[in-house]
């Protein structure tokens, strides 16, 4: 739905619009807390309650796909990689309500079209993209490495603030673990994520895609720098443990977790959009993989790992390489999508006289 959405709104509020979409992700992670929350209280069985939270969780993916199916394709895709703009123009009166008829095919001298026959692989598309895609699919892979690896923290702030055992085998039984890890990750959704999300929102086309990024990949590296620094003094003292816990969240969420998402959605050409964004979500999700098994202890004589400090200085490098990539992303704030993915040479600018 984010390049459905990237293709309709307009230059002004297009970062906000999708930043939007993204910050939903906050009211799934409550709604699965919730779900878990109401799973553990009614069903004794621990065999059956993850089975029960799994099966839940193909409602809302049967109504995405079933709403999906309802909505046409895009105009843009429509009329320039499908070749139909008498059906483009159609379906875009169906979706905003009112009569849009077909242009006569004009010469305009504002607007020069750029040819659009090279594909993916091709050196035109290397030499006009390569970096664009390299930028923001190392970006994503970074950013998901670090946030999903943040789970590892977990153990220690959770079980400080006595919302889970350490060993919870021997205080508590697997239904009783499973409604406070949601409880737990639904508090840590309140205090840190979703407000993330929703400053982005704010802030996206105010400040610009690109700051936002370095911003929140900033934030991050000092949290984990200063979590890894002062480790064994942090653990000691939960608030200041949870504070910059939530502190990385929520500047993950108003920064990379929120334009990694945004940036590859609007920099490619229309017939290459989904792609190319698809390449750089995959990159992130082998980064998802990557923090989440990564750092677990091995089995054998080394089970302990390098230990939660050293991969908090991990960690923490990781977000500093990300900052460096983000430097390598243009920013998209304010600009057509034809200008930025390079379909047009330039555009006419709406200009207010001075009086």
């Amino acid at each position: 739905m984010d390049l459905f959405n990237t293709e309709y709104a307009n230059k002004r509020r297009r970062g906000a619009f999708l930043a939007a979409v993204h910050a939903m992700q906050g009211a799934g992670i409550l709604l699965g807390s919730a779900v878990a929350l109401v799973v553990s209280a009614v069903v004794p069985e621990p065999d059956y309650v993850w089975r029960a939270i799994l099966m839940a969780g193909a409602v809302p993916a049967a109504l995405a796909f079933y709403l999906r199916s309802k909505l046409p394709e895009t105009a843009r895709y429509t009329a320039l990689v499908a070749r139909d703009p008498k059906r483009a123009a159609t379906d875009m009166s169906g979706l905003l309500g009112a009569s849009i008829q077909q242009q006569e095919e004009t010469t305009n001298a504002s607007v020069v079209g750029v040819d659009d026959e090279w594909g993916l692989f091709s050196f035109h598309f290397l030499k006009s993209h390569g970096l664009d895609l390299l930028a923001t699919s190392s970006a994503w892979f970074l950013l998901d490495l670090t946030y999903y690896s943040q789970s590892i923290l977990q153990k220690d702030l959770l079980g400080k603030l006595g919302w889970v055992s350490a060993s919870p085998a021997a205080t508590m039984d697997a239904v009783q673990e499973v409604s406070r890890l949601a409880r737990a990750q639904a508090l840590i959704a309140l205090c840190g994520a979703i407000p993330g999300y929703w400053f982005a929102v704010a802030l996206i086309d105010v400040l610009g895609r690109r700051r936002l990024q370095l911003a929140g990949f900033l934030v991050m590296t000092l949290s984990m720098l200063a979590l890894a620094a002062l480790y064994d003094h942090w653990t000691a003292h939960v608030a200041g443990f949870a504070a910059l816990y939530n502190l990385a969240f929520f500047f993950a969420n108003l920064g990379p977790n929120t334009t990694t998402f945004v940036a590859p959605a609007e920099l490619f050409p229309a017939r290459l959009r989904c792609t190319c964004h698809g390449v750089a979500a995959a990159a992130g999700r082998a980064g998802a993989v990557l923090g989440t098994f990564g750092f677990f202890p091995k089995k054998g004589a080394d089970a302990a790992g390098i230990g939660t400090r050293n991969e908090l200085f991990v960690l923490a490098g990781t977000n500093f390489l990300g900052m460096l990539m983000t430097l390598f992303v243009p920013e998209t704030s304010g600009a057509s999508l034809e200008v930025l993915s390079k379909e047009v040479v330039y555009e006419v600018v709406d200009v207010i006289p001075y009086n």
